[in-house]
């Protein structure tokens, strides 16, 4: 008989306010996953592995507070779970950065957890603070991270995807330095929330947190979406994840104004239109990355020929974007 896997839980960085409390993650046997095996063969193997995972269904887990309330979440089906509650003073238990920390558990204490069993498996909330200029949604794909999405049937992404580790993915020049830029805000010494929001599936979770780590990008929640959705047949009305992820944010903080930044490969211009068009008073700016594909460049170069809701720049380079951003105040 094979010996079984060990659990863990993995927990997304999530994102609430003072009185919010919001917290994804989802359940899983441990795999082992090394993000700094080198060789193709190991990373073939590890993106077997993050891609045919083991959910723990139908388990509780508890989430302790640092004030140790205990909260409760149920795994579903594939092993996620959410728990969206109502409280009272959480910005009192942040640290400078705005990052509420905790910890969850399985509830039954009779499970095997991870190698070291150990049932107690890290958690972090962004609490944006109350001074906060503005906040930040980037796209991840092309617009921080060479993915190669406008590549001949896509070929570049499943090479990326499949035979590079995060470690030597490589980011977009001076992606970091302008997030850092934005993150600190017009007086160099805020922390605006930056909000990480991708087509990917939540299997590149840990993947996509460790490049951004790696390269020095502001922390921030990583919001991505599940298999299910890539492959399932939407309605016509359906708007994508990514929007839907994004109005999320927007209604969570119903004070906060944005900046929208992604690329002009695949289908960010169109959602940010539509999201200005219905905020066009939360919605400070738009940063597209211009992509080597002139049919796509011609397309997205319409969209904005006479567009004047809110401001919209088609950047070659964070430099651009840099420049236009200190201009309107955005950065110091």
């Amino acid at each position: 008989m094979f010996k079984k896997d060990a659990l863990q839980i993995i927990t997304f960085h999530s994102y609430g306010s003072d009185n919010h409390f919001y917290l994804r993650g989802r359940a899983l046997e441990d795999e082992s996953i090394d993000l700094e095996d080198k060789g193709w063969f190991k990373l073939l193997i590890n993106t077997f592995k993050r891609f045919e995972s083991d959910e723990v269904k139908h388990v509780e887990l508890n989430l302790r507070l640092p004030n140790n309330q205990v909260l409760t979440a149920k795994t579903d089906n594939n092993g996620y779970f959410k728990c969206e509650e109502q409280l009272e003073n959480l910005s009192a238990f942040t640290n400078e950065e705005g990052l509420l920390q905790l910890v969850v558990s399985y509830s039954d204490v009779n499970i095997k957890r991870n190698i070291t069993n150990d049932n107690r498996f890290p958690a972090e909330i962004l609490i944006p603070a109350e001074d906060s200029e503005f906040g930040v949604i980037s796209d991840i794909d092309d617009t921080i991270l060479h993915t190669g999405v406008v590549s001949l049937l896509k070929w570049r992404v499943l090479v990326n995807t499949f035979l590079k580790g995060a470690f030597n993915r490589i980011p977009l020049k001076g992606a970091a330095k302008f997030y850092h830029g934005l993150h600190r805000g017009s007086s160099g010494e805020k922390t605006n929330p930056i909000f990480y929001v991708s087509h990917s599936p939540w299997n590149m979770y840990r993947y996509l947190e460790y490049f951004l780590k790696a390269n020095d990008f502001p922390k921030g929640p990583i919001l991505l979406r599940s298999m299910g959705n890539i492959f399932s047949k939407k309605n016509l009305d359906e708007k994508p994840q990514k929007q839907k992820e994004i109005i999320h944010i927007l209604n969570a903080y119903p004070n906060l104004k944005f900046i929208l930044i992604g690329d002009a490969g695949e289908h960010d211009a169109d959602i940010y239109i539509e999201i200005a068009e219905t905020h066009p008073d939360r919605i400070l700016a738009i940063y597209l990355r211009t992509v080597k594909h002139k049919k796509k460049m011609l397309r997205i170069s319409g969209l904005f020929d006479n567009y004047k809701t809110v401001p919209v720049l088609l950047v070659e380079s964070s430099k651009h974007a840099e420049q236009h951003a200190r201009a309107h105040g955005f950065i110091k």
